[in-house]
């Protein structure tokens, strides 16, 4: 009862095996991404123009076998069966399957096609990466290849476009396999070496190529316990280099760009509350998620790089063995790896981590990793206790990454052993041949995890900003006598400059006075007895309070709560709150000896807590939603 020409097409392969690059070809990079049904795993949904008609596609996730007791695995079977997830809506079966291999390990990637073949299901098999085969000297004899399989078969280059025009008339003529594929998975791996043996063609097709001996060469060099690790360092600096180098540049400009936006709208509306909610709050909550796009964008493209080359997988390789003693897997590399740029996508991309309390393990202790965020705080706090030795604040500020990520591995210990008890699962991973990346996957991948981000945590950062902004510009109060004394000796002044400076030093007096009368201020003075033994005042109290919007937010709420200015970068104002001297502790003695705001005990002990502490309530929202709930 299926129709002649499919209107539902899923595309199904090993991993690496370029299904994605194929995916993205046939929809014309158009596509739209949401959740599997009942998963938090993503499902890349496009329409293609298949035989002259409109086709839905659907990218499954790339699984060595549909088999295996894993998510992903599961997923497939689902999909291809039409069966309903659980929690989810009916999935709607496939009208036809398009089977992706790797020209280059044909051998290996045959085992996937014969169990979609034993499911009876219409369907077409593409052999990408025909041009790297080539240039190995391996030829796939596709007329060969579809007579033993009993479907139609098209040598592809998902990169270049060759044969794409082949292979859509052959989607729109799928049919059901009219050879059979032997029981058994011992069986099934024989009949695929068969199959592929009377197909490839080549000098040095079932040899050893030269290419191969050249991967063999790197991969004993990539995967060696000692080289494998220094390149991994290598390779990793290399990477955050890049990007605090490059996306300072953009960074800064939207920085400026909604500056000029905020004071636009600032001076074509009336002083009130419209003007305050869209300038303060609007404006800068959309600028305060925007800052951070080009941090997350570009390194969601450097790691799509790395996966394309197939150098990724070979660090996964490395860091299994590290983390394997602390009960998480090369699985978590990267999600431990991206929250370093940000929690928030670090945390999404633990949806492809097979082990359920693996992926919840590594959910829990993402935050731990020290984000980009924290950087102002850490510059501000190793500059105040290292003055004069930029040698200790670099060994104060990397000491911060490494305890970050030391205090997330230990309690992943505890976790794995109590709460989520369980053994690290065995990481199955076939290395992929080394290859040009796509500048063009890249891109996509790219532009896809940043929409990803805007959309679901922008609106939440968003959210809590407008909300923080709030409490920390209501009530407006009246400014205090020493503002209106110094407005007044400024307007008297006959030195132009000196006027300049009293009205400067009015409006730093009327600023701190407004945070420090506005709710947030108010709650941080009632909340100041919790933070006592900590060593923080009320300003201190009602900065860690502010930081939970986002980290960086820190640096700047403590400008202005102890100057009255908002540039915590300036010198001039980190030298005036460097030197602040704390507020008197209510029922202390009148003659109490003075004592700085950041100490060397509080400086510490700020330092220590922004290390360890959770990152900001956009990171608690994002955990609970991909976690499953809010008791995580």
């Amino acid at each position: 009862d299926r129709p002649a020409h499919p209107t539902r097409l899923a595309l199904l392969g090993n991993p690496n095996t370029g299904k994605t690059t194929l995916f993205n070809r046939l929809s014309g990079l158009r596509h739209k991404t949401s959740n599997f049904p009942g998963t938090t795993l993503e499902a890349r949904l496009a329409t293609a123009t298949i035989g002259g008609k409109q086709t839905e596609l659907i990218d499954l996730p790339g699984v060595y076998s549909i088999e295996l007791d894993q998510t992903e695995s599961r997923i497939c079977r689902e999909v291809l069966a039409g069966v309903a997830a659980p929690k989810g809506d009916p999935v709607e079966a496939p009208d036809a399957v398009c089977v992706v291999l790797d020209a280059t390990n044909m051998g290996r990637n045959l085992v996937i096609a014969g169990e979609v073949m034993r499911r009876g299901l219409p369907t077409v098999v593409a052999v990408n990466m025909t041009d790297i085969a080539r240039r190995r000297g391996l030829e796939i004899d596709a007329d060969a290849l579809s007579r033993s399989l009993g479907c139609p078969v098209v040598c592809v280059s998902a990169r270049s476009g060759e044969n794409f025009d082949q292979l859509r008339e052959a989607l729109a003529h799928a049919r059901v396999p009219t050879r059979g594929v032997p029981p058994g998975e011992d069986a099934l791996r024989a009949w695929a070496e068969e199959v592929f043996e009377g197909a490839a063609a080549g000098g040095e097709a079932l040899g050893t190529p030269r290419a191969e001996r050249l991967t063999d060469r790197l991969d004993s060099a990539f995967t060696h316990p000692l080289l494998g690790l220094v390149a991994f360092i290598v390779v990793m600096t290399g990477l955050f280099w890049v990007i605090f180098k490059l996306a300072v540049y953009p960074m800064d400009w939207i920085d400026w760009f909604f500056g000029v936006v905020g004071a636009s709208v600032e001076g074509a509306l009336p002083p009130g509350i419209i003007s305050d909610f869209l300038t303060g709050g609007v404006i800068a909550g959309v600028g305060g998620t925007l800052i951070f796009l080009p941090q997350i964008c570009l390194l969601f493209f450097l790691l799509s790089i790395l996966e394309d080359t197939g150098y990724l997988a070979r660090a996964a390789f490395i860091v299994d063995r590290l983390m394997r003693p602390f009960g998480l897997s090369g699985h978590s590399f990267v999600p431990l790896l991206s929250s370093h740029a940000c929690a928030l996508p670090g945390i999404m991309a633990c949806r492809a981590i097979p082990d359920r309390r693996e992926r919840l393990a590594t959910i829990l202790v993402a935050p731990f990793m020290s984000c980009t965020a924290r950087i102002p705080v850490y510059v501000l706090l190793v500059g105040i206790l290292f003055p004069e030795s930029p040698a200790m604040q670099a060994v104060a500020f990397t000491g911060c990454y490494f305890i970050g990520a030391l205090a997330g591995l230990l309690v992943a210990v505890v976790l794995r052993k109590t709460a989520l008890r369980g053994p690290a699962r065995a990481m199955a991973l076939e290395l992929p041949g080394y290859k040009p990346p796509s500048i063009t996957g890249a891109i996509v991948t790219t532009v896809d995890r940043g929409w990803l981000f805007l959309k679901k945590a922008g609106t939440v950062i968003l959210a809590i900003s407008i909300v923080l902004w709030w409490l920390g510009a209501y009530p407006n109060v009246e400014p205090p006598q020493e503002v209106t004394d110094l407005r007044a000796a400024a307007e008297t002044s006959l030195d132009d400059e000196r006027s300049e400076e009293l009205l400067a030093q009015a409006d730093r007096l009327e600023a701190s006075h407004a945070q420090a009368e506005s709710f947030m201020g108010r709650i941080g003075r009632t909340a100041q007895p919790v933070f006592d033994p900590l060593g923080y005042d009320w300003r201190l109290t009602v900065g860690v309070m502010a930081s939970f919007a986002a980290r960086e937010v820190f640096a700047g709420t403590m400008a202005i709560i102890v100057t009255g200015e908002e540039d915590a970068e300036d010198e001039g104002v980190r030298d005036r709150i460097a030197n602040a001297m704390r507020a008197p502790a209510v029922g202390a003695p009148p003659d109490a000896a003075p004592r700085r705001l950041f100490d060397p005990a509080t400086s510490w002990s700020l330092l220590i807590y922004y290390v360890l502490a959770m990152q900001c309530l956009p990171t608690l929202a994002v955990t609970a939603r991909e976690a499953g709930g809010w008791k995580w």
